[in-house]
């Protein structure tokens, strides 16, 4: 093989590996954390809280709720309440929020084959520099014990 084409394979290789870091970082992240759901099954009573320390900078926020469930979800969709604290004068806020986790059909719509991970979009806030949150989940569903659920993540991006 010519000295000139193993060059140019390597170049192009180390190109592309510098090129996919690029892509694959998220400065915009400023916090992402999940809490594990004890025996894959959410109590109803069972509250997921989420501190996000304070933001560096003034601006707008996404807010990102995150789920993995399994095969023994029994529905097509989870409803959560969701009360969010921006300390330390932004207020409180207190809503509902739907996953739809199944179509009509039953097949989960996540990513994966035996574990099925989801990401919705959920709140763009307005914080101000040093402004930090105080995040608390609880399942609404009428069941008392909902199973399947591995865990629930929570992520802050910077937009």
């Amino acid at each position: 093989m010519p000295r000139n084409s193993m060059r140019n394979k390597i170049a192009t290789l180390l190109l592309l590996i510098i090129t996919l870091g690029m892509v694959s970082c998220d400065d915009k992240t400023v916090y992402h954390h999940y809490e594990h759901v004890p025996g894959y099954v959410w109590e109803k009573n069972d509250t997921l809280t989420f501190s996000i320390p304070p933001v560096a900078e003034e601006g707008t926020y996404q807010e990102q709720l995150e789920m993995r469930i399994n095969g023994d979800y029994p529905f097509l969709s989870l409803t959560m309440l969701v009360d969010e604290h921006i300390l330390p004068l932004g207020g409180s806020h207190r809503y509902a929020y739907t996953c739809e986790l199944m179509d009509k059909y039953g097949t989960p719509l996540g990513e994966g084959v035996s574990y099925y991970q989801y990401r919705f979009d959920m709140n763009e806030l307005n914080l101000n520099k040093g402004d930090s949150l105080v995040v608390y989940i609880v399942h609404n569903m009428k069941r008392e014990l909902i199973p399947g659920i591995s865990d629930v993540g929570l992520r802050l991006r910077r937009k």
